[in-house]
């Protein structure tokens, strides 16, 4: 199992969900967040006075799934993500050990049937 967490510019997210659920990947989280990156400070304005921007607004994607879905999921959200420009964001892929459920107080049956895909 693998935690894909995915840092996208907010005005992505839609194209992005639509490329996942092509894929046959229906279940995430999403936050929206701020962040710094090689993404250039801007200039804004509030009532009347300038200031800059320094923290870039942009959304987290988490995604829990199994091994052999990792490459296409990173795929689709290059694919759909991506622009060239500085603050197109980063793609993590961290490994998941273990996973329970809240409501039944105990493992979570579909992680174990995902690790037993693997075996």
């Amino acid at each position: 199992m693998k935690k894909i967490e995915a840092i996208i510019r907010p005005e992505k997210i839609t194209e992005t969900i639509k490329g996942l659920k092509n894929i046959g990947i229906t279940g995430f989280t999403v936050s929206q967040v701020v962040g710094r990156g090689k993404q250039k400070d801007t200039e804004g304005v509030y009532r009347g006075k300038s200031y800059k921007v320094t923290l870039h607004p942009k959304v987290k994607l988490e995604i829990i799934l199994s091994d052999y879905m990792v490459e296409p999921t990173i795929k689709s959200i290059i694919n759909s993500a991506q622009t060239g420009e500085d603050g197109d964001g980063k793609i993590y892929v961290y490994p998941i050990l273990e996973a329970y459920s809240i409501r039944a107080g105990a493992p979570d049956l579909e992680i174990d049937d995902l690790k037993q895909e693997r075996s």
